[in-house]
């Protein structure tokens, strides 16, 4: 039960735990601060208008490329 909970998902990524708490730490941090960015240009159109959006698609890529070796050419998703 506690790999099944703690261990197994981690593995699958090629991660310790706490290699993949402190991605899964930083992610929602960036999460945090994009909805900041987004809850900022609600109120006030001409700030942030590209922050959030930015952001995401930082993450996108960083999570796209996850495990990727360096130099090593993309694979479509499936």
């Amino acid at each position: 039960m506690f790999k099944a909970l703690f261990l197994d998902h981690p593995h699958s990524v090629d991660e310790s735990y706490a290699e993949h708490m402190g991605f899964a730490l930083r992610f929602a941090g960036l999460l945090f601060l994009a909805g900041c960015a987004a809850l900022v240009h609600a109120l006030i159109p001409a700030l942030c208008k590209t922050t959030a959006s930015g952001l995401i698609r930082k993450m996108y890529a960083r999570i796209e490329h996850r495990g990727a070796q360096p130099g090593a050419a993309a694979t479509p998703a499936e």
